[in-house]
């Protein structure tokens, strides 16, 4: 299946949010169930907002035909950046060093169920890659997400786990995991 991707920056958020979010609902909400504050739609929708308002912040939409199918977005983590600080164990001062130019954090992959296992994810996931100029991508998954199946598709994309880290009191627990924004082909 081969989608029509549209890329998008924070100058577009007012026209694509309810999409974003609409997808968010239909995923977190009903497929995965869930639910509590950390995945409530104001909270998400704040992280959104909190997300976009990031220099660098760009999204991809994959749309079949004219049927919004999935998301992704991230930004690159500045000098002042919190990402790093909720590790559980701590990593060398040379490791989690951030000038805006070096790591994007890919914040949000969300495909919805009549799509997904159709490489839907990857289509995403390298569409957005494509725009990025930083050395490597870090994400966090929850590694209870499909029994594990979800950190094992991230494996199988080149990312390895370098730790945990909890972003938020009320968040689960992520793996954090790294890899290079480009791979070689060789």
């Amino acid at each position: 299946m081969t989608l029509e991707i549209r890329q998008a920056t924070a100058e577009h958020l007012p026209a694509i949010r309810q999409t974003i979010l609409d997808i968010h609902i239909e995923v977190r909400h009903r497929d995965f169930g869930l639910t509590g504050p950390f995945y409530d739609i104001d909270r998400y929708d704040q992280r959104l907002t909190t997300y976009a308002s990031r220099p660098g912040w760009t999204a991809v939409i994959g749309y079949d035909d004219d049927e919004p199918v999935g998301f992704c977005f991230g930004m690159p983590l500045g000098t002042d950046t919190k990402w790093w600080t909720s590790m559980s164990e701590s990593q060398p001062e040379e490791f989690i060093r951030e000038d805006g130019k070096r790591t994007v954090a890919l914040n949000e992959i969300v495909v919805r169920k009549p799509w997904r296992g159709n490489r839907v994810a990857w289509q995403l996931h390298e569409a957005w890659l494509s725009q990025r100029h930083e050395e490597r991508v870090t994400l966090l998954v929850n590694p209870a997400a499909g029994d594990g199946a979800v950190q094992a598709v991230y494996e199988a994309w080149g990312y390895r786990k370098i730790g945990e880290q909890q972003p938020f009191p009320d968040s689960p627990v992520f793996a954090s995991m790294l890899r290079p924004v480009h791979r070689s082909t060789t």
